[in-house]
């Protein structure tokens, strides 16, 4: 027993011989080259909780849709997007940062990525199936595409244009 756990072991750590796979199930988590990779969140009473993931709205009496009614009404411009606005992860994300940073305008920005629950919230407030969506005194515009036509056209710079005196008067 001890000498084919010891192949085993050696096995895993220089390599199996071609085609033979040295991967080896074993319930939520796999064996390879040695080292033990977990799929599953463990339910150890030795795991401290401060290493279990978390969702922060679970034990919060506040739901989704009032984060997001919430966002929406306290800041001026919301924009909810794939990564944040110091670095976006998208392209379309990362335009309608641009165009709206040239207005000067306080930008408040959430990262649907990090929440599922939350970017589907966010869908199911605004009834928009696509990224980023942006909010300009509480009323949805749309995403990038829509953005840049408003900006183009002059449109956007007569929207935002109070939201950036109110800004320049508190600098």
């Amino acid at each position: 027993m001890a000498r084919a756990l010891s192949n085993l072991l050696l096995k895993g750590i220089t390599g199996s011989p071609a085609g033979c796979s040295n991967r080896m199930q074993v319930s939520g988590s796999f064996i390879q080259r040695g080292m033990r990779y977990s799929t599953t969140v463990p339910n150890d009473p030795d795991t401290h909780d401060d290493f279990k993931p978390t969702d922060k709205f679970q034990d919060s009496a506040t739901s989704l849709k009032d984060v997001v009614e919430q966002d929406v009404k306290e800041n001026p411009v919301m924009i909810y997007m794939k990564g944040v606005p110091e670095f976006p992860q998208c392209g379309f994300s990362s335009l309608a940062v641009r165009v709206l940073k040239h207005y000067n305008v306080p930008l408040s920005a959430r990262n649907i990525l990090e929440n599922a629950e939350l970017k589907g919230a966010v869908k199911a407030f605004s009834h928009w199936p696509t990224f980023p969506q942006i909010f300009i005194k509480g009323e949805f515009i749309g995403g990038s595409d829509i953005i840049m036509n408003m900006h183009q056209s002059g449109e956007l710079k007569e929207k935002l244009k109070d939201i950036a005196a109110n800004q320049d008067k508190s600098a």
